[in-house]
């Protein structure tokens, strides 16, 4: 039940924005093993002037910084396939791999209100957080 957030420093086609959530998402199911229909991928894009890149990229239009809020308890190896996941998705539309900076916050489930105003904690989620 992540919460994702892709920021970008450029414009780009609504198409090429579908690519690019589709993509973390795919990664966030293959590392994470959330279930497919569980999305919350949020795209938002900055001026340039307003996200400053690091100065050593050959493309810093194309830096991309991704936020995962997630649920405490995914193993190194969880977050490595996710790490992974992501930066080869991304490379294959043309996100250069050492221009993608990925941050996972875990949020213990008890400090997430779901269906209605429930703690995570007293819900059944129906997947396995501890992958």
């Amino acid at each position: 039940m992540p919460s994702t957030t892709i920021e970008v420093r450029r414009s780009y086609a609504v198409e090429q924005e579908v690519q690019i959530i589709e993509a973390v998402q795919a990664a966030l199911v293959e590392g994470f093993k959330i279930p497919s229909g569980d999305r919350c991928v949020r795209f938002i894009e900055h001026e340039p002037h307003r996200f400053i890149a690091l100065s050593r990229l050959s493309q810093p239009d194309l830096y991309t910084v991704i936020t995962v809020s997630a649920f405490s308890g995914r193993s190194l190896e969880a977050k490595r396939n996710l790490y992974q996941g992501i930066v080869s998705r991304l490379a294959l539309l043309g996100i250069p791999a050492d221009h993608t900076k990925i941050l996972i916050n875990e949020i213990p489930r008890e400090n997430w209100g779901l269906q209605g105003g429930k703690p995570a904690s007293e819900i059944d989620l129906n997947f396995q957080i501890e992958v």
